[in-house]
């Protein structure tokens, strides 16, 4: 069974990595959602999903969060933290940043405050497995007290590794706003690689920074279409793989899903046992092109993180992108370009000059954007800021643990960022 078989794959490198993450004699129990590997209650690690199973299920996902969090700070023995996405942890410690007076009184009382849309049913279920614990919540008041930087490892000492699902594309900067900030001094391990709803691959060097994947052959069928052939359309399968070369990613692993072509694009790093490593390289569908100049989500992140330096006391908290024509009429008659949404920290507002330094940033990165402006045929980019946790609550509208989207195709969310709108 694959999912069993990457969950043993994953207790063996992370042990070998940080001997004093698995509980001496401890049993697991190997379960697996689609989409999400994730560990319920039973599994040897303490982690933000170790808590009570029906804390994971409260109608929203701020609750579950929040929940689970709760249930985390009880447990000040923790040596793995564990999230299926960066983001969520990032989101459950922003509930913490601006609720932990809140939170420090329920864990001394031993008692569940309120929570709307939280089942009364299910609240006394928790409920029964809240016992006061007063040392720590007057550690979490005194932790919290001091400030936030390095938070993580001040509440919970004997951490040893931070388990993600997924360390590469959007996540990036989640993962790298943690490790600057709330999660300072800590590894962050992404064990497993899946797309398409399959378990794909397994990472075995947890103590590796970037995270590779080995291929599993057995776990779905894999094909390759090799992204420089000239005239070839023919998918090439693992054991025609090319060190070196980039290869979109088709997969057959669900019933009713034949060769699905999952938009990711993979680059072949080596190999590890005559099985190709691979580490991800770009999302297809969050490229952006209004003209077929089709700009890369991390190399447009890169320009945006370039530009960022060049406004003084400006911190990136989120962003999304929407390319005009998803705006409709109230684009305008002007030439079809990029709308960007950023919540920012540090900075109120941005001038016009300010603003302009993205689309000059794009234009020296890329020639091609920078002929299509020069052109006229693409028209100066809009840059739009957003209030304080705008992002949060577009997660919580996409409904089920992906990663986040950073160019928009839904009208529904548009409308929901757009509504955020403070500059």
């Amino acid at each position: 069974d694959p999912p069993a078989q990457g969950s043993l794959l994953y207790l063996d490198a992370l042990g070998a990595a940080f001997p004093r993450a698995l509980a001496r004699r401890g049993t697991a129990l190997l379960h697996w959602s689609p989409g999400c590997p994730r560990a319920p209650a039973g599994w040897p690690l303490p982690t933000l999903y170790c808590t009570p199973a029906a804390a994971a299920v409260p109608p929203s996902r701020a609750a579950a969060l929040r929940l689970q969090l709760l249930f985390a700070l009880r447990q000040r023995a923790l040596h793995v933290l564990e999230a299926g996405l960066a983001a969520e942890l990032h989101d459950a410690l922003v509930t913490l940043r601006t609720e932990w007076p809140r939170l420090a009184q329920e864990l001394e009382l031993g008692r569940l405050s309120p929570q709307p849309g939280l089942p009364e049913e299910l609240r006394e279920q928790l409920q029964a497995l809240l016992s006061p614990a007063a040392a720590r919540a007057a550690e979490l008041r005194a932790e919290c007290a001091r400030g936030f930087e390095g938070i993580v490892l001040r509440l919970w000492p004997r951490l040893e590794v931070v388990v993600v699902r997924t360390m590469y594309g959007t996540e990036r900067l989640y993962c790298d706003s943690l490790r600057q900030a709330d999660c300072q001094g800590l590894p962050f391990y992404c064990p497993f690689y899946q797309a398409a709803g399959a378990l794909l691959g397994v990472n075995l060097w947890p103590a590796e920074p970037a995270p590779r994947f080995v291929l599993c052959p057995d776990w779905a069928f894999c094909e390759f279409l090799p992204c420089l052939a000239s005239k070839e359309s023919r998918t090439v399968l693992l054991d025609e793989l090319w060190e070196g070369r980039e290869y979109g990613l088709v997969v057959t692993a669900q019933p009713g899903e034949y060769r699905c072509r999952t938009g990711e694009v993979l680059k072949v790093i080596g190999f590890h046992k005559q099985c190709p490593v691979v580490e991800p390289v770009r999302r297809e569908s969050q490229t952006l092109s209004v003209r077929g100049e089709s700009i890369p989500e991390e190399q447009f992140c890169q320009s945006l993180c370039r530009t960022l330096s060049l406004w003084p006391g400006a911190h990136l908290i989120d962003y999304v992108c929407v390319e005009s024509s998803l705006l409709g009429d109230s684009s305008g008659p002007c030439a079809p370009h990029y709308e960007v949404f950023m919540e920012l920290q540090g900075l109120r507002d941005l001038s016009e000059v300010q603003r302009y330094k993205l689309d000059q940033c794009l234009q020296e990165d890329f020639p091609i954007y920078k002929s299509f402006r020069f052109k006229g045929s693409i028209g100066p980019l809009r840059l739009h800021l957003v209030r304080p946790r705008s992002f949060t609550q577009l997660r919580e509208a996409l409904g089920s643990p992906v990663p986040m989207p950073r160019v928009l195709h839904e009208e529904q969310l548009l409308q929901l960022i757009q509504g955020a709108v403070i500059s």
